[in-house]
């Protein structure tokens, strides 16, 4: 069995502390480990240090070295540009399928809070037998606790199975990310989960649904299999990568398979997809203002307060981010931090880089 981060993300809606030097998966946004180092430990409980893979952006080369803990150098691959999550998949499966024919990887994003790690390994390992066995695509869903726009959702069909004491069922549908009504629907008609972007299954099973479902991108992996371990290989990744089409794993392929499972997460999940998701895990004070650096803060509320140097003085406020980092700064109604990618996406139009 193998661990396969996905570590090639920038995290733009935790601009300005995440840039493109340093991306969200290598942020402390609690504690003293960067998301992704304890992601990394969190699954070394599970596989070991080597039977851990990471795949990341060659940009980032430096940068995962200092957060990557005993993973050993041969096990990072690097794409040469993002194509999103299939391309990724895929070639970390046709890497592990040369090392063993028979392997079984988990796919996991770098960037997630997990608790309750007990359970959480034997959900991984119910899912690992699962798809062993049935030659399954397996994923992990999380049972909402609210309606949420910003997770894609899994729809259960009702049969179930257990293994070992965890809950398997079959998959019925996947959805996209909703809008508030929708998700509200999703969340009582209690047969809707989150999706995770937890992916279990055999390196051959998915090669074979890719082939399938992703033609194109299956024989461009090929191209990229028979030149590993040759003086060609990163000549054609380039070549082959940057002329292949950006597409989701979930879109393109366990959407339209038909032997998929899901596994009921029965473990504290969260995706950290906002700075106001910070704000609810983060200690608060008697106002309901969590603050991290340093702060003053007169008649303030509900605020998630963040800064890297100095002081930041916040009067008359109520339900807030700020965060300063370096040569920027950002505010906003907690309600709306998701919509700081928008931040970043002007940035780059109006090519003020410095700030990215």
């Amino acid at each position: 069995m193998f661990c396969v981060v996905m570590a090639g993300g920038s995290g733009t809606r935790f601009w300005p502390r995440s840039r493109e030097n340093k991306a969200k998966q290598y942020l402390k946004i609690f504690g003293k480990e960067s998301l992704i180092l304890s992601t990394i430990k969190r699954f070394e409980k599970i596989v070991g240090w080597d039977n851990i893979y990471i795949v990341s952006k060659s940009k980032q080369v430096e940068i995962l070295k200092r957060h990557s803990g005993k993973v050993p150098e041969s096990n990072m691959i690097f794409e040469p540009v993002g194509k999103n999550t299939a391309p990724c998949i895929g070639l970390a499966a046709i890497q592990l399928i040369k090392t063993d024919p028979n392997a079984v990887m988990i796919v996991t994003p770098s960037d997630h809070l997990v608790k309750n790690t007990r359970q959480f390994k034997k959900s991984m390992m119910a899912a690992a037998q699962l798809a062993e066995e049935e030659n399954a695509l397996v994923t992990i869903g999380i049972r909402p606790t609210r309606p949420s726009t910003g997770y894609g959702y899994i729809q259960i069909n009702g049969d179930q199975r257990t293994i070992h004491g965890v809950h398997a069922f079959r998959v019925k549908t996947f959805a996209e990310k909703p809008n508030f009504e929708t998700a509200q629907r999703f969340v009582e008609s209690g047969d809707f989960f989150w999706n995770s972007g937890i992916f279990i299954f055999k390196a051959s099973v998915i090669l074979q649904a890719i082939e399938e479902h992703l033609p194109e991108l299956h024989e461009s992996l090929m191209q990229i299999r028979d030149a590993i371990q040759t003086d060609q290989y990163d000549a054609v990744l380039d070549r082959v990568y940057h002329q292949i089409r950006s597409v989701s794993i979930d879109y393109g392929v366990m959407e339209l398979a038909k032997n998929v499972f899901m596994i009921r997460g029965d473990f504290t999940w969260n995706d950290l997809g906002s700075w106001d998701q910070v704000y609810k895990l983060s200690h608060q004070d008697s106002n309901a203002n969590a603050v991290l650096g340093q702060a003053v803060l007169v008649d303030t509320k509900n605020s998630y307060i963040s800064a890297d140097r100095g002081v930041v003085a916040v009067i008359g406020m109520e339900d807030v981010v700020v965060v300063r980092d370096g040569d920027a700064v950002l505010v906003c109604p907690r309600k709306r931090s998701e919509q700081v990618k928008q931040i970043v996406e002007r940035l780059k139009r109006e090519k003020q880089n410095d700030y990215l």
